[in-house]
């Protein structure tokens, strides 16, 4: 449509001002009007017996995918069965040849024999009450110095959100691991069968000592997903808690400054934080019992003040938070209500 309008004005205006009526600069137009078209390509020739001596006939042909196909080759990628029979004195084509020849039958897919796992199965765990089930992982605090750190490991209860062990040390070791394990499967009086570990496939989580710890003292290990962050959310959700607290340094400049930050962090964490998740109880309270009772005077206190003024309450009698009754890493799809889920 361009091209037709300044053809059209040139002759009347010239083509500068033709070119400036539509807004197309002169050297695109001079460009395009210079510009020969170009002839169409043809077809590449096929190479013919007869005519190109060079080409495999239709007998080699057929002898080179003969060769392929058979048991011996048929997992092996052209390279490497050029480079056998080389090695044996024998020569059928050469490689790009081969890949040729397997195109053109639609064979140039993956040749070489692979195992198929199977998908990994979802975790789906369930907690009703505080030691249940525990979600652990290990997260990196910045040292003193570029690409230096601390490791801080974290247990938390997923039901109560309590953390329940922590450790901060210069190393990420599947012995250390199995030390704070123990010593807090100890403190919380476990018993066995009582306990599931949840954890990521870090080489400290899935390492041998820790499974043959925890098959010791009879407690269920649970791990994710490959590259499936979600299937432990609730350790995530707690890392991102300490490291966007407003208080949370750039780095540490020493193991002790580290654990001191940690020691009032977590003192804070697990007594004064009103946690969401656990109808805005302090995983301290829900850990230890205590927050049926917290639950039940706060609907004593919210009763009080809709009968003094029910006219501030348009829709109904005040309820405090929501406190779950279960808590779920991956619940399975189904109805159901009054549960908290990850």
């Amino acid at each position: 449509m361009i091209d037709a309008t300044i053809t059209e004005l040139v002759p009347l205006v010239g083509t500068r001002d033709a070119c400036l009526a539509v807004g197309r600069s002169r050297a695109t137009h001079y460009r395009q009007h210079r510009r020969s078209p170009r002839p169409p390509s043809s077809p590449r020739p096929r190479p013919q017996p007869a005519k190109q001596p060079r080409a495999l006939t239709e007998l080699e042909c057929a002898a080179v995918l003969e060769v392929l196909r058979s048991k011996r080759f048929v997992d092996k990628a052209p390279a490497e069965i050029q480079a056998i029979l080389l090695d044996e004195g024998t020569y059928l084509c050469s490689v790009a040849t081969m890949y040729r020849l397997l195109r053109a039958h639609g064979e140039t897919g993956e040749r070489r024999a692979q195992a198929e796992h199977p998908a990994r199965v979802k975790p789906e765990l369930i907690a009703t009450g505080p030691n249940m089930t525990w979600s652990w992982d290990i997260s990196k605090l910045k040292g003193p110095a570029k690409w230096s750190y601390f490791h801080l490991y974290t247990i938390i209860d997923i039901y109560s959100r309590y953390v329940v062990g922590w450790m901060v040390a210069t190393r990420e070791s599947a012995e250390l691991a199995e030390r704070l394990l123990l010593d807090t499967i100890e403190k919380q009086n476990i018993r066995r069968d009582q306990l599931t570990i949840h954890s990521d496939n870090g080489s400290s989580m899935a390492s041998k000592p820790v499974a043959f710890l925890l098959a010791d003292l009879g407690v269920t290990k649970s791990h994710s997903r490959p590259h499936t962050s979600n299937d432990n959310p609730f350790s995530e959700s707690h890392f991102k808690t300490l490291k966007y607290r407003p208080e949370f340094p750039d780095r540490f400049y020493s193991l002790a400054e580290a654990r001191s930050f940690c020691t009032e962090f977590y003192g804070w964490y697990n007594g004064e934080h009103r946690h969401s998740g656990i109808g805005m109880h302090t995983p301290f309270n829900v850990h230890h019992g205590h927050a049926r009772a917290i639950q039940h005077a706060r609907a004593r206190v919210l009763r009080t003040a809709y009968t003094k003024h029910p006219e501030r309450f348009v829709r109904k009698l005040p309820q405090p938070p929501t406190f779950p009754t279960t808590t779920w890493i991956n619940e399975p799809e189904k109805e159901g209500t009054n549960s908290m889920t990850a």
